[in-house]
Order: C-alpha cells, then sequence, then structure tokens
C-alpha cells in the first residue's frame, strides 16, 4: 500500500497536469482530495493550530473534498465531513440530494445534512426556504421525492426556515446547522 514517510494517510492516486496514475486495487475508491503546488497558500495568517490541521506533515492541503478518480477525471463528490451522509450503510451525498430538492417548485433554497440517528448512524434532514406564498409538508415531500430519488435518499425531516445562513462568502456552513438544529 503505497504511503508517504512519516504520514498516516494512504495514497489512492496521484496525478499533476501531465496525468493520473491510480495504485493497483484502489481503482474507483473514493478519498479526500489533497492538493499541493506553487499556487497553493502556505498557512492561514496568524493561526498556526488550524495550518497544522489543514495540511498533512509532508505539506498537502487536506481540501475537506471527497473525491474519486473514474474515468480519466477527478470526480468531487461533495465535503468530507458533511456532504456524505451515511445512512443504514448507504453514502449518500448531500448535494445531490440538495440538486433534487431545489427542482421542487415550492422550495428556492435547501441544505442537506446527515442528522444524528441512534437506529441508521445517520437521517437524512432538508433545512429548507420555501418559495413566497408556499407551504410543503414532510408527507408531501416524501411522496414528491418517490419519483425522483432513491428511497434510501429521500429527506426522513424538513426542517423550514426563513433564510439558511450563509457565511461572507455566500457558502453554508453544515457543522454550523448541525449543531443549530441538533445540539449534542
Amino acid at each position: 500500500m503505497p504511503q508517504k514517510d512519516g504520514s498516516s494517510y494512504t495514497i489512492l492516486a496521484e496525478g499533476n497536469a501531465a496525468g493520473t496514475e491510480v495504485y493497483p486495487g484502489f481503482e474507483d475508491r473514493e478519498g479526500e482530495l489533497q492538493v499541493r503546488g506553487p499556487a497553493v497558500f502556505r498557512e492561514y495568517w496568524n493561526k498556526p493550530q488550524e495550518t497544522k490541521e489543514a495540511f498533512t506533515p509532508d505539506g498537502w492541503f487536506r481540501t475537506g473534498d471527497t473525491a474519486v478518480y473514474k474515468g480519466n477525471s477527478y470526480w468531487i463528490l461533495g465535503r468530507t465531513s458533511v456532504d456524505i451522509i451515511k445512512s443504514g450503510g448507504y453514502k449518500i451525498s448531500a448535494l445531490e440530494v440538495e440538486r433534487h430538492l431545489l427542482a421542487h417548485p415550492r422550495i428556492s433554497d435547501v441544505a442537506v445534512i446527515g442528522a444524528p440517528d441512534a437506529t441508521w448512524g445517520q437521517r437524512v434532514s432538508a433545512i429548507v426556504k420555501m418559495r413566497d406564498g408556499h407551504t410543503l409538508s414532510l408527507k408531501e415531500l416524501k411522496a414528491w421525492g418517490r419519483a425522483v430519488m432513491a428511497p434510501y435518499c429521500i429527506p426522513a425531516e424538513l426542517i423550514r426556515v426563513e433564510e439558511i445562513p450563509r457565511n461572507q462568502m455566500g457558502k453554508i456552513n453544515k457543522k454550523q446547522l448541525l449543531a443549530l438544529f441538533y445540539p449534542q
């Protein structure tokens, strides 16, 4: 199994502008995308602990994205920590569920998170902003979802909000949503 000296991770594939090599036995295997090069920043300004956590000991930046290399392309599947929901043995892409839900005629914005579940590990929870003047029940959402999603991807919970909070860059902080709606 290929490993970098002194590291605690296994390399599935390595690549650069000239091409990518997938190591035997790791074809179509998902892992965290890590990058290194002259265009990648070196550190967080005045934040040594955050810098240490964001980089491997040998200098690779941990993007936090789950990726797979197949068909001569890298496919980014979502955020490693929050965009992959593990429920009852299934690995569900929160981003894929969000794409489906955004096609619903009553939903204007959505964030899908993996809520803690004692039986399944996590359950699909949809936080939605409704279009003006519209309502939606969980029962209606599930009925609609059966036509467009796999059964295990259909949200088990529906949380309606006035606005989905975003950071300065316009991104949704799903860890913050988990803490807000599912405090431990």
